[in-house]
C-alpha cells in the first residue's frame, strides 16, 4: 500500500507566540492559517490542543492538507545541522510567491540564509531559505513539477 502523506510536523519552540507570529507573517498570505482542533482541557481557544503529556498546549497551523504544530519546549535550543530538523520546505504556486515571502522576511527582520534563486541541480526549482526565531531553517519553494497543491508529477 502506498504512503499517503506526512500529516503534520510538531516542533518544540522557545516561544510559541513569537514562532506563530513569524510563520504567519511569512506564509500567512500564501495560505498558512489556523486549524481548528477540538480542545480537550475546557479552554476557549479552538486552535490549541492539550497534549497527551498534559503539560503543554499545541497550536496547529494548516498548510494545504498538512499541518505544522508548535509547542513550548522544555528547554534547550536548536542548533543548525545538529541532530534534529535540518529544514522544513513549503511549496508555493508561483515563483513570485517565493519573492514575496522573501520580501516579508526582510520586512520583519528575519535572518536570511539564501535569497531567492534557482536551484543548481533541479531546473525550474526556485527557492529561498530563512531561519525561524529558534534557528530552524525554513524553505519557501516553487517547482514546475508540482502541478497542484500537494501533488507532484512522477
Amino acid at each position: 500500500m502506498p504512503a499517503l502523506m506526512i500529516h503534520h510536523v510538531d516542533l518544540a519552540v522557545s516561544d510559541v507566540d513569537r514562532t506563530i507570529e513569524f510563520y504567519k507573517a511569512v506564509l500567512g498570505p500564501l495560505g498558512l492559517g489556523s486549524h481548528v482542533r477540538p480542545v480537550t482541557d475546557g479552554e476557549d481557544d479552538e486552535n490549541v490542543y492539550r497534549t497527551y503529556r498534559g503539560t503543554e498546549d499545541v497550536t496547529y497551523l494548516r498548510w494545504g492538507d498538512q499541518f505544522i504544530a508548535f509547542r513550548q519546549a522544555d528547554g534547550g535550543e536548536h542548533h543548525y545541522y545538529e541532530v534534529g530538523i535540518e529544514h522544513i520546505a513549503f511549496y508555493v504556486d508561483r515563483k513570485e510567491d517565493v519573492d514575496e515571502a522573501y520580501q516579508r522576511c526582510l520586512d520583519i527582520g528575519a535572518r536570511i540564509h539564501f535569497p531567492p534563486e534557482e536551484d543548481r541541480d533541479m531546473p525550474g526549482y526556485y527557492e529561498m531559505f530563512v531561519f525561524d526565531p529558534d534557528g530552524m531553517r525554513v524553505e519557501v519553494a516553487y517547482s514546475p513539477a508540482v502541478t497542484t497543491r500537494g501533488s507532484a508529477e512522477g
